[in-house]
């Protein structure tokens, strides 16, 4: 798979659109650390192309490359891109198609997954947040479906789906989530309290039950329940 993202003209501003920036940080996300780097080319290759200055507040852009989550109001954040980068990557061993997300905030996450030519929904349960990624998602010229909700029932509308990423964390596995889930399909979703959290990659056997791996400590809002418009 290689980027489909066509920017237009007018969404590109100045400043952090540096091509040696952007490479700056491919470059620090493929070395990695303790949790290892990024290995996937076309995920690296997503990374360089989306603006992440973009889905920031104007004031935070000259911070829009460091490998760190910033916030973006509401009480949520814009995640760190290894951890972007590393759920993606968690998902493209099971090729999928279509994917589902928990979380759009920003919109930077859907963003780094439609680049990669995946067919998008996403879920966000604070209106604002999801207006401002609309707005986004126009102005890069990208197809991606959202819906303000509770992301906690998912969109099963539209389901099954072949990966499904929750960028909010709970205490444990929602089996909403679970049952949208096709077989052989692959759920990345932190897991725990504020204190302790595991990132961890879920895969459906064809016979249903669930073959689980840890990815990595991480650090998320917690995934709550209702709307906020």
């Amino acid at each position: 798979m290689t980027p489909r993202l066509r920017l237009q003209p007018e969404a590109v501003g100045v400043g952090m659109t540096s091509q040696r920036v952007r490479d700056r940080l491919v470059q620090r996300l493929r070395e990695g650390g303790v949790n290892g780097g990024i290995t996937d080319e076309n995920v690296l290759n997503a990374v360089r192309v989306v603006p992440r200055h973009l889905f920031v507040d104007e004031a935070l852009a000259s911070r829009a490359y460091e490998d760190t989550a910033l916030p973006i109001g509401h009480g949520q954040t814009i995640s760190q891109p290894w951890v972007v980068a590393r759920m993606t990557e968690a998902i493209l061993a099971a090729q999928p198609k279509r994917v589902l997300e928990i979380g759009t905030g920003s919109g930077y996450q859907a963003a780094i997954l439609a680049a990669l030519g995946l067919e998008v929904y996403t879920v966000e349960r604070i209106g604002e947040l999801l207006r401002q990624a609309r707005r986004r998602f126009r102005a890069l010229g990208l197809n991606v479906r959202s819906k303000h909700d509770d992301g906690r029932v998912g969109w099963a509308e539209h389901g099954p789906y072949d990966a499904i990423l929750v960028t909010a964390a709970a205490p444990a596995l929602v089996e909403a989530l679970l049952d949208q889930l096709a077989v052989g399909g692959v759920l990345v979703a932190p897991v725990g309290g504020a204190s302790a959290q595991s990132l961890l990659r879920l895969a459906k056997r064809p016979d249903g039950s669930i073959e689980e791996q840890t990815l990595a400590p991480v650090v998320f809002v917690p995934l709550l329940a209702g709307t906020l418009d």
